[in-house]
């Protein structure tokens, strides 16, 4: 490393690995929890002709009042709330990151967890805490209530469901851990879409809640479109760390369409959990595998005799891509995750796996 770089750059940088994505090739893709199915053609071309009509010459609106009012009314966000929308979640967690980052101060998050939350922590200066779960993946209340009391976090994230292990954590636990934080706490609906289960409506009980939600798992991954719902007290101050012209003309234009063709979305979601459940019936059957219920669009499972690695090279040499999980110590050890796919992907990974398994077990 330069001496130029070693002057400039923050040590606890330095120490970082870059995220990594894995390109997929010309693999059945399974890794990244998209949704697998586009929209009906007909629907396609009426997108195409609101994209012919959108004035590319021109900046995009800096406050998207109409996409905002759409999300209040379609995702039921109550009216005494603002909205606030970022170049996906990512963005939003950068945002709440940096205004909470005052010296000394920390972010929480049960592990395992989304990635991001100690990521981003680290870019933005804050002390990361990361408390286990149980090994059930639920949260470990003594230890939650233990490390909220002696590190007092200026921001708490908890994804709901969870991400990577897909549970819903207990509501009660929630609502205590809500009770006791002395600063906010961001529940991370993410995989709403498929989980009968939301927060929004405690908005109303909880001043220091907020709720972020993602367009991606509802199908539109490629927009990078996110939003928080909260407090007019709290989306103020974030807000004055928002760029301005976040979310391209494109973006606001496709996603106010998409919000105008809701029930597609709704049907999709419909779908693919139908398509879970007949997923972990089939992986039930399988040998050597131990599985982890699921309110989300994948599905978590551990191999046995410490042969996720194994498992996880002989699908990528079937050009079939999954989420490796089970290098790392700790509760997902020797586990995979792959996502719910399309009839066609999720027959090619049951009769891979069901392949693999039956050579080892």
């Amino acid at each position: 490393m330069s001496r130029h770089i070693h002057h400039a750059i923050r040590p606890e940088i330095t120490e970082l690995q870059a995220y990594h994505v894995p390109s997929p090739g010309d693999m059945i893709k399974l890794d990244a929890m998209e949704n697998p199915y586009c929209w009906p053609e007909s629907i396609q071309q009426a997108w195409l002709n609101v994209m012919a009509q959108v004035p590319l010459n021109r900046y995009p609106s800096a406050d998207a009042t109409e996409l905002k009012a759409m999300i209040q009314q379609t995702m039921h966000v109550p009216g005494s709330k603002s909205i606030m929308l970022g170049n996906g979640s990512d963005e939003l967690i950068q945002i709440i990151a940096l205004a909470c980052a005052k010296p000394g101060a920390c972010l929480l998050a049960p592990e395992p967890g989304f990635a991001m939350y100690k990521l981003i922590a680290t870019y933005a200066g804050l002390t990361y805490v990361g408390v286990p779960l149980t090994p059930q993946y639920e949260l470990d209340m003594p230890k939650m209530r233990e490390a909220i009391n002696e590190h007092q976090p200026a921001v708490t994230f908890l994804a709901y469901p969870n991400n990577p292990t897909g549970n819903l954590f207990k509501q009660d636990d929630i609502h205590e851990v809500i009770q006791i934080s002395p600063g906010a706490v961001v529940l991370d609906e993410a995989y709403h879409p498929f989980a009968n289960s939301s927060f929004m409506d405690a908005l109303n009980t909880y001043e220091h809640l907020l709720v972020m939600r993602t367009f991606s798992k509802m199908g539109l991954a490629g927009l990078r479109l996110g939003l928080l719902c909260g407090d007019d007290t709290w989306v103020e101050q974030f807000e004055k760390l928002r760029m301005p012209y976040n979310l391209s003309t494109l973006t606001q234009a496709s996603a106010l369409f998409a919000l105008q063709h809701h029930n597609v979305f709704a049907e999709q979601a419909e779908r693919i959990c139908k398509t879970r459940e007949h997923l972990l019936a089939e992986l039930k059957t399988m040998p050597g595998i131990s599985l982890f219920p699921s309110a989300a669009n994948f599905v978590l499972f551990k191999v046995a005799q410490e042969q996720s690695q194994v498992v996880f090279k002989q699908l990528l040499e079937q050009k079939i891509l999954i989420r490796n999980l089970g290098t790392a110590p700790g509760l997902l050890k020797d586990c995979l995750r792959v996502t719910v796919g399309n009839d066609d992907e999720n027959r090619a990974f049951l009769a891979a796996l069901r392949g693999i398994l039956a050579q080892l077990f």
